[in-house]
């Protein structure tokens, strides 16, 4: 599941006349380097939600990809729910569409970490020392076996797998996967990854020369 429904807000004008996916980084939409993170577990179904400008990005992808149209924003929880038909039941890659990746292991990594008989969500992280561009404090903190608490210590770069069963409980049309988080965490099942290689959030016009300095050196 690649997130891009969003309206990009946070990129001015650059998101007036197209979304923030199609955005480019150096020579390449955003979009293809989310894609780019797949290439090492395919055969894979990519379902990319799609919202705001999202005839553009359809255009653009063709058949690479299948669509979730949302007919109103859904926030990442609500439309990951919205997309299980074409996800299936079985846990899936969440990942998002505005960064910039040194090395293009974050998805294999995660598969590699997999443990479905402890984990519920495995979300990778990021030292905050290597989260460029990034303007929070950080997401969570990582205990010594593996499990994740809200914290400041690590970066949440937007990339992780997870179950979808605890999404139907969750009342609201429109939901960040924070709450499913919160709920893991409350369970003990929720796990972190830490990754080692450089990252670019892109989320405002500022970091987009940060991630092409970066791309420049891969």
């Amino acid at each position: 599941m690649i997130l891009a429904a969003g309206r990009g807000t946070r990129m001015g004008p650059l998101t007036e006349s197209r979304p923030k996916p199609l955005i480019e980084v150096a020579g390449r939409p955003l979009i293809e380097h989310a894609l780019a993170l797949t290439e090492p577990l395919m055969p894979l179904t990519r379902v990319v939600n799609l919202h705001y400008r999202g005839a553009q990005i359809r255009a653009h992808l063709g058949d690479r990809v299948v669509y979730s149209e949302e007919p109103e924003l859904l926030e990442s929880g609500g439309g990951l729910r919205a997309a299980l038909p074409l996800l299936g039941p079985a846990p899936c890659f969440v990942l998002n569409a505005d960064a910039a990746w040194e090395r293009q292991t974050a998805l294999a990594e995660l598969a590699a970490t997999w443990d479905a008989e402890r984990m519920d969500a495995l979300l990778l992280l990021i030292p905050r020392a290597n989260a460029t561009g990034h303007p929070g404090k950080g997401d969570f903190d990582l205990a010594a076996d593996g499990r994740i608490t809200r914290g400041t210590g690590y970066i949440y770069p937007g990339a992780h797998i997870t179950r979808t069963e605890g999404l139907a409980g969750i009342p609201e049309a429109a939901f960040s996967l924070n709450v499913l988080w919160d709920r893991m965490i409350a369970a003990g099942r929720l796990y972190g990854l830490v990754h080692h290689g450089g990252w670019v959030d892109v989320g405002q016009p500022g970091s987009l020369p940060l991630a092409e300095e970066l791309l420049a050196r891969v």
